[in-house]
């Protein structure tokens, strides 16, 4: 699918060497070009799915019933929290950075009550985008949450390598077995499965994904690469983040390389929110910071 011109609400940061596009609304990368404007991210085909880059808070993944229970009370949330939808305030802006803000509102409260202030900031630097989010606890009491990246970049990339030889090259041996999506949409299974990666690399089918993601829980990479043998490729790192996810639509041109800090529900997952798995807790007046490097490697 041809990509139509980019929407002029999207803003713009670039060096000689790569630029990208991000949308107000969610702060979500929407666009990595390189030098030539070559597509470093997915089309977008809603014949698939129509995200870009989604920011995952305050869950990563489903929770059962897509509610969820914190002392007393029952709260109703979907599938990767609410600030993917959630237009962000532009707090700073020149041409190789760029700041995006969102603060707990009614609407928000309604479906998480704590009060926090959401960060993202954007900058490029040669050939590296680099991207933090910044979590702030703004209330008075401990507040529970997880934290993920979802970019979706593009398969195969724009250079001469097709599909089929792309590779996910981690920095470090990954044998440790993978978890899946379960009976209950989107939870994630009591079982564990065979690890795909050979060593440290990881060559994506299609069908690898007729099961929704391949989820690594106890990854020991805090960095990997994406790309086809004499390309340039993807040196993407990750150093906050302790899960992976990879995942896409059987058939798309793109795959996700989803740094999270924290999963879904497992199956049958009837505890407090704060014993969800990959819950973390943020003190009042505490921040926490997670970082997604995406740098342009020449071969």
């Amino acid at each position: 699918m041809a990509e139509s011109s980019p929407p002029q609400s999207w803003i713009r940061i670039g060096s000689d060497g790569l630029s990208a596009r991000i949308n107000p609304l969610g702060a979500e990368l929407s666009s990595l070009q390189d030098r030539e404007g070559g597509e470093l991210m997915t089309d977008a085909d809603p014949a698939f799915w129509s995200g870009r880059a989604p920011l995952l808070f305050p869950i990563v993944g489903q929770l059962r019933h897509d509610q969820y229970r914190l002392g007393d009370q029952i709260y109703d949330l979907e599938k990767h929290g609410f600030a993917r939808r959630q237009q962000f305030e532009l707090v700073e802006q020149d041409d190789h950075r760029v700041l995006f803000r969102l603060a707990a509102t009614d609407e928000t409260r309604a479906q998480y009550p704590f009060e926090f202030v959401l960060t993202m900031a954007f900058e490029i630097a040669g050939d590296q985008l680099r991207m933090t989010a910044t979590i702030i606890n703004t209330g008075e009491k401990p507040m529970p949450f997880s934290f993920g990246f979802h970019p979706a970049f593009a398969w195969p990339l724009p250079y001469d390598s097709v599909a089929e030889d792309h590779q996910v090259i981690f920095t470090k041996p990954e044998p440790a077995p993978i978890r899946r999506i379960g009976i209950e949409p989107g939870l994630i299974e009591a079982e564990h499965h065979d690890s795909p990666v050979v060593d440290n690399i990881f060559s994506p089918r299609f069908a690898h994904f007729d099961d929704d993601a391949i989820i690594w829980d106890e990854l020991q990479s805090r960095a990997l690469s994406w790309g086809g043998p004499g390309d340039p490729v993807l040196d993407i790192e990750f150093p906050d983040t302790p899960m992976l996810g990879i995942w896409q639509k059987p058939g798309a041109r793109y795959l996700c390389i989803e740094p999270w800090a924290g999963m879904a529900d497992p199956v049958g997952f009837e505890g407090d929110f704060t014993e969800k798995p990959g819950i973390m807790i943020l003190d009042s007046g505490a921040e926490q910071s997670f970082r997604m490097n995406i740098r342009l490697k020449e071969s």
